[in-house]
């Protein structure tokens, strides 16, 4: 793709696996484990370290944290409208799981693994090709705003849907960061469900994660908290497609 077409932003076989989210716990597992697994329950906090409240956060902004591992980042967003519920996904080898709904009152706060499952496109501390674009946005990458794009090959996720695979070359959607927000309106990460890349993640960029996080730090799993930033400040710049 030509660089004019990019939108550039600055600023710092198997049995289904239904999961609900409000009933996960640290010991909660699913009966065919395959495509869920739980971690620790991390608590996520905003960039001053205090408790990140969902009625605080902004719609269809784009909130980076890393779960469950010290490298792996996941997108969080507060969409404007509920997600679908009980939807049947299907990952590249067959394996079939549902999805929920989002979390929240109102079933529209949603995170997702952030690292694209085509070929592992994901936000980086220098650019960022992959995000949420907004309803009132545009890409090329599908007829309508409101997914999530990888701008290296236009791959495009539903997060209504799941994380469903919408448009462009990916075989299988999003792996879900499953979220909890409780009496007081915390927002915790529980657990993963879907297809995960975690592992081709880390040997795929086994050299910049040693030099940024040491030999086994990118592997270590986040635990008690995370810190959560908006993707304008996470990345130095922002290609959309």
């Amino acid at each position: 793709m030509e660089r004019r077409n990019f939108l550039k932003l600055s600023g710092t076989s198997a049995a289904a696996i239904a999961i609900a989210p409000s009933l996960i716990t640290k010991r909660l597992y699913a009966e065919d484990g395959s495509l869920f697994q739980t971690f620790e329950k991390v608590q996520l906090n905003d960039a001053e370290g205090n408790p990140l409240k969902a009625s605080k956060l902004v719609k269809e902004e784009n909130y980076v944290f890393m779960y469950p591992h010290a490298a792996t980042p996941a997108i969080l967003v507060d969409l404007p409208e509920p997600t679908g519920k009980d939807i049947k996904l299907k990952a590249e080898d067959g394996t079939e799981y549902i999805f929920k709904g989002g979390a929240g009152e109102k079933g529209t706060v949603v995170a997702f693994s952030a690292i694209c499952a085509h070929q592992l496109t994901h936000p980086q501390k220098a650019m960022s090709m992959f995000q949420y674009v907004p309803t009132t946005g545009k890409t090329l990458a599908y007829e309508k705003p409101g997914v999530f794009v990888c701008s290296s090959h236009l791959a495009a996720y539903d997060p209504k849907q799941g994380g469903k695979v919408v448009g462009g070359p990916a075989n299988q959607g999003l792996a879900q960061i499953v979220l909890e927000i409780d009496k007081e309106d915390n927002i915790w990460a529980v657990a993963v469900l879907g297809p995960d890349k975690f592992q081709e993640f880390f040997d795929a960029f086994k050299s910049e994660h040693k030099a940024e996080f040491g030999r086994r730090g990118a592997k270590k799993l986040v635990k008690t908290e995370a810190k959560v930033q908006t993707l304008k400040n996470f990345s130095a710049e922002i290609i959309q497609a």
